[in-house]
């Protein structure tokens, strides 16, 4: 018999109808009494670590998730997190990086609907995932709606359709269909011993680029944030004419701030070589995302920021595939 140690942080899973909304306030107690009698065979134990909209979550929350994993590893065969849904994949994301050389699985979870409506996506949701986290593989993975998800290439697409994730420039891993799990492929096992890496410094900022953005918005930004992630159009190009933004991006990154260049498209990634707007931007030392979802960018660029000072070290890390984030191809430069 499996030994499973579920992890509830909250979110709409855990939520109660109150007068000013959808509230968390389940324990954990609660929701193991909604599982589905086919999860008896597996030996299932309950921990709260916190009780808030995952809306509220924090990094900081993210170290106290990955610690805990981290002091239990030893009890258990994997692990079962709870989590809202609107900023699970950022959660995902930073587990992946903060937990490495995990050969169990770490699964996160949640619902659109509380587990204790009845027309919930809950049980179905949690059964999928304690299912999966007996299977003998490590990583961090999100289950939903029957599909399960590398950690660092999942995404909310669909506020309220059960199928709210999907997994972005990466096919899934597998699909679980009661008792089965049907593999589309596995992950490698891990060649380093488990580790935990909680370093993170969170002076990142998120910027959406839309025609019209001043460039003189990043003298505000430059004395506040260690990292800026600029999400621009198609394959990764910032203006020059009008508008330029190119000696403020020299800016930054001649006084130490990393700059990662994203694209606001969701498949396929950005490629700074193809134009000429994109090349420009390619001159200065600006970090590439390759095909890398934003909640990836961020907690890595929160990770890689806490490893270390240098903006070169930093580059190399955001670059380098890790925990299945990017596809190498993707970043390559001839």
């Amino acid at each position: 018999m499996k030994k499973i140690l579920l992890l509830a942080t909250g979110g709409t899973i855990a939520s109660v109808d109150k007068n000013e909304g959808l509230v968390p306030g389940l324990s954990v107690e609660e929701l193991l009494h909604y599982l589905p009698e086919s999860s008896a065979d597996i030996k299932i134990d309950g921990k709260i670590l916190m009780n808030i909209d995952s809306t509220n979550l924090q990094p900081e929350q993210w170290k106290i998730i990955a610690d805990s994993v981290y002091t239990h590893y030893h009890d258990y065969d994997g692990f079962v997190i709870t989590h809202g849904t609107d900023t699970l994949a950022y959660t995902s994301s930073a587990l992946s990086y903060m937990l490495q050389g995990l050969e169990k699985p770490v699964v996160l979870t949640g619902s659109q609907v509380p587990i204790s409506f009845s027309k919930t996506d809950a049980k179905k949701n949690v059964a999928d995932a304690l299912r999966f986290a007996c299977e003998d593989i490590g990583g961090v993975f999100v289950v939903f709606d029957g599909r399960v998800i590398l950690g660092t290439r999942a995404v909310k697409m669909r506020t309220k359709s059960y199928d709210a994730f999907e997994s972005i420039n990466h096919p899934y891993v597998a699909y679980v269909n009661k008792h089965e799990v049907k593999y589309h492929w596995k992950p490698m096992p891990a060649t380093k011993p488990l580790s935990l890496n909680i370093n993170l410094c969170t002076d990142v900022f998120l910027m959406k680029l839309y025609p019209g953005t001043k460039p003189e918005i990043f003298d505000c930004l430059k004395e506040l944030y260690k990292g800026i992630i600029i999400e621009s159009f198609g394959n990764g190009g910032l203006p020059f004419e009008g508008r330029n933004l190119l000696p403020k991006v020299q800016e930054l990154t001649e006084n130490g701030v990393a700059v990662v260049i994203t694209t606001q498209c969701l498949e396929e990634g950005e490629d700074l070589l193809l134009y000429e707007v994109g090349r420009k931007v390619a001159q200065h030392q600006v970090i590439l995302s390759g095909d890398m979802n934003t909640e990836a960018i961020v907690a890595k660029l929160m990770w890689a920021l806490g490893q270390t000072d240098s903006i070169a070290q930093v580059k190399e890390i955001i670059e380098t595939p890790l925990a299945g984030d990017l596809t190498l191809k993707s970043v390559e430069i001839d």
